[in-house]
């Protein structure tokens, strides 16, 4: 399988962590993503998966001897400018200290690339922002202003997507869409990795991630992880597993 325990094989991959650490967050978690999956991180409040994500972003250190690749190249090798043509971090908040327009947000996406915007109208248009988009971003809703975010890092064409719960600002249709352009990426070849506590959309990625405690406690296809013991050992709760759907009872 791609999103794996360090070890497996086959497909080329997107992202590998290995043996990576960060005191207090983080212990030994080892962890390989395929090229063109769409993975969600799983697991309770303070289980790790921000962490996860800052990590294999290169924004957030591991203790030696853990290293973070991406498509096999070590990341603390590759220069910050071409991290942003190759990559692209979405915060879980959105904070915007000046009144930049959505425009020139989601423009900065194209920064790492030295050009004037190609490929922002299409960005603004994916995530419904054309009709705001010279409107002020700190005037906007929470659930608007995470979409600028998500747009800015569509903006970026980066192969490797990360995202910090990018559906938890959404009100449904949103998220339903939100998930749909995450498919899109995946289609066209890229990656995107994300953290999520709604398990009712599991069904809808290639494989999840599940945390505990700063480890990883399994990753493969929904299907298999997504256990009743899993769910009763990970999250504390009895749960019965239906196709496509987890009801918690």
């Amino acid at each position: 399988m791609s999103a794996q325990g360090k070890g497996g094989g086959g497909a080329a991959l997107a992202l590998a962590l290995e043996n990576v650490s960060v005191p207090g967050r983080l212990h030994e978690l080892s962890l390989e993503v395929g090229a063109g999956k769409m993975v969600g991180l799983v697991g309770p409040n303070g289980s790790g998966k921000s962490t996860l994500l800052a990590v294999a972003a290169g924004l957030l250190p591991s203790v030696a001897p853990g290293v973070v690749r991406w498509a096999g190249e070590a990341v603390a090798g590759i220069p910050g400018l071409e991290r942003g043509r190759r990559t692209a971090w979405v915060p879980q908040e959105a904070r915007f200290e000046f009144g930049f327009s959505v425009r020139s947000v989601v423009g900065q996406g194209r920064y790492a690339h030295g050009d004037d915007g190609a490929g922002v109208a299409e960005a603004l248009e994916r995530f419904g922002l054309g009709r705001i988009a010279e409107r002020a971003v700190d005037r906007l809703s929470g659930g608007e202003r995470h979409r600028v975010l998500l747009a800015r890092a569509w903006a970026t064409g980066a192969a490797l997507q990360l995202w910090d719960e990018p559906l938890a600002a959404l009100d449904p249709r949103h998220g339903l869409e939100t998930l749909m352009l995450g498919r899109e990426l995946t289609r066209a070849g890229r990656t995107l990795v994300f953290s999520l506590h709604d398990l009712r959309v599991a069904h809808c990625l290639d494989e999840v991630v599940v945390l505990h405690e700063g480890r990883l406690r399994a990753a493969g296809a929904p299907e298999k992880v997504l256990t009743p013991e899993l769910l009763r050992e990970v999250f504390g709760v009895t749960a019965r597993v239906e196709p496509g759907l987890t009801l918690f009872l």
